[in-house]
């Protein structure tokens, strides 16, 4: 999912990224992340096809992770840690996209069941 044309810049804590004219303008949330991606790669008919990519990249992820390739050491986000897990927040979110699903959402009832299952405050 990384293209020449994606850049990515870094202030601070703040990420913001333009692709092929398209800008996120503010920092990237769940929720901006899933319109994005809804805007740009919106095919509820294709959600087997992100189903497989997912699997595909978490594969991916799994090769960079026993690499150690990180985009600190080769410079380049290519083949690292860093753009795989891109990639299957990116399919993630694209199958979210699919089921109508708001991952705030999850996240935010999904947490509560973990704090009372372990006792977090």
């Amino acid at each position: 999912m990384i293209s020449d044309d994606l850049h990515v810049l870094y202030f601070g804590k703040r990420i913001y990224c333009r692709e092929g004219g398209k800008a996120l303008k503010e920092a990237v949330t769940l929720r901006g992340l899933q319109q994005y991606i809804k805007q740009t790669d919106h095919h509820p008919d294709r959600k087997h096809h992100y189903f497989y990519k997912l699997i595909e990249e978490t594969g991916e992820l799994s090769e960079v992770l026993r690499k150690n390739r990180r985009l600190k050491d080769t410079g380049t986000i290519k083949g690292t840690i860093e753009e795989e897990l891109y990639d299957v927040l990116y399919y993630v979110a694209a199958l979210a996209n699919v089921y109508d699903i708001d991952l705030e959402q999850c996240f935010a009832l999904k947490e509560e069941i973990n704090k009372r299952k372990w006792k977090k405050e």
